[in-house]
């Protein structure tokens, strides 16, 4: 027990109170020893089954993958292939293209004027409408509504005149619906490279991962490529063509999903198992400090492990290094640690009350949904007509005496039980009588 204040007061040490003092959410040495197991298992998996485009293990599966569901993606939308033709995925590839065309699709300089240096090999990079994030849907439909290109090239925004391109649809929101189609499927329909460049079983220039063609705004720095020194958007080009696309993003991503599902993992089970929680108290969320901390080593020791490897192989060259770098695992460890700061300067905890508070008030109105629902609002329009009918009449009494005989009357039709028997009066006037209310 625990004494404390000059009142002498003494708090038993119950069951409850020793559940809030273990409450605190530190980690112990065993998690830490287990986040850095995790990350270091995903750090060899990055290494040694990640590596490099076009020179990968789990790559050469996800390209597999991303060809599966873009033959898929055609047959939902027409692709019918000759007999013999069916994994043909340059088939697929072309039926897209021609059903899903944009107005921004120009592949090399002269599409444009010569205007700025570009090929196909780089094309879906500097096109913004090409980027499979919000950046690309919003260029995209304006694009498609102004029937403009719009480039990253030499580090500046360049937008160009197109083809006039008119949208399908009768109204302003169809039209909308109509460009963020038109601009999926087109993404669908690069994915995995054009049908021209996987004609001669070549591997093809995909997308760019998710927010990557900001890359191109990086005209800064200079760093040893060989013998020449070129600045991070030349080096992140290069690294595109040569095979850092979508596609080896999902490869990029498999290690931190490894690391990051196996410290939850083990997290829930020593918690429930260990320390007996019940089990909606182990379900991973950030709001526990613990798990916070072994996402943050474990990742932290994937991106170690990562930038190591890429050091090492790269020889002094930042084009193998950039490639070699896990860039989904670097962005995840970032983010852990910018998440955390703002946790722990009390800026995202607020925010988390609010939502928890948002969530408590969503479910008392759906309780009370659920509790109106039961109610028979066909009787209770009834007795209300019911009702408003009385009313209305007990107005047009214009004596006491009306009154009463209206009550009277409304009684009696009702079948409400009166009690006294009789004449109210002479009810009353008997000393003897007694009123009855059942």
């Amino acid at each position: 027990m625990y004494t404390g204040g000059n009142n002498n007061m003494l708090i038993p040490c119950s069951d409850e109170n020793r559940a809030l003092l273990q409450n605190s959410d530190e980690c112990d040495k065993y998690d830490y020893l287990v986040s850095v197991a995790c990350g270091v298992i995903g750090g060899l998996v990055d290494i040694f089954l990640v590596g490099v485009p076009k020179d990968s293990v789990i790559g050469k599966w996800t390209d597999e993958q991303v060809d599966n569901a873009v033959k898929t993606f055609a047959r939902l939308n027409g692709w019918k292939p000759r007999a013999g033709n069916e994994d043909n995925v340059r088939s697929a590839i072309a039926a897209l293209e021609k059903k899903f065309k944009v107005n921004y699709d120009q592949k090399h300089s002269g599409d444009v004027n010569q205007l700025f240096d570009m090929a196909t090999k780089n094309h879906h990079m500097m096109s913004l409408a090409h980027s499979p994030d919000v950046i690309g849907l919003f260029f995209s439909i304006l694009n498609q509504f102004t029937s403009t290109s719009s480039f990253i090239a030499n580090g500046q925004l360049i937008t160009v005149k197109t083809d006039t391109f008119e949208l399908q649809g009768g109204n302003f929101i169809a039209k909308i619906f109509c460009g963020i189609a038109n601009w999926f499927g087109h993404i669908m329909s690069d994915v995995a490279g054009s049908s021209g460049s996987r004609g001669n079983s070549g591997r093809g220039s995909g997308v760019v991962m998710p927010f990557y063609e900001l890359f191109g705004f990086c005209k800064f720095g200079k760093f040893n490529v060989g013998k020449d020194k070129q600045d991070l958007a030349t080096i992140a080009t290069r690294a595109f063509q040569n095979g850092y696309d979508l596609r080896f993003g999902l490869a990029t991503a498999v290690p931190v999903i490894i690391t990051d599902l196996s410290i939850r993992l083990i997290w829930a089970l020593r918690r429930h198992f260990q320390y007996g929680r019940p089990l909606k108290e182990c379900i991973p969320t950030q709001k526990h400090a613990d798990l916070r901390i072994m996402l943050l080593f474990g990742n932290g020791t994937l991106c170690v492990l990562d930038g190591i490897d890429a050091g090492i192989r790269s020889g002094g060259n930042f084009l193998t290094f950039f490639m070699r770098l896990n860039l989904i695992a670097w962005f995840r460890f970032v983010t852990l640690v910018l998440k955390e700061i703002c946790i722990r300067v009390g800026i995202a905890l607020p925010l988390q009350e609010y939502l928890e508070s948002y969530k408590r008030i969503n479910e008392a109105l759906l309780f009370y949904l659920h509790e109106l629902e039961k109610i028979d609002t066909e009787r209770f329009r009834k007795e209300t007509e019911e009702y408003n009918c009385i009313i209305t009449v007990f107005r047009e009494a214009d004596t006491n005496e009306e009154l009463n005989a209206m009550l009277l009357e409304t009684f009696d039709r009702m079948g409400f039980q009166k009690p006294w028997q009789g004449d109210f009066e002479e009810h009353m006037s008997n000393k003897d009588a007694t009123l009855i209310f059942e």
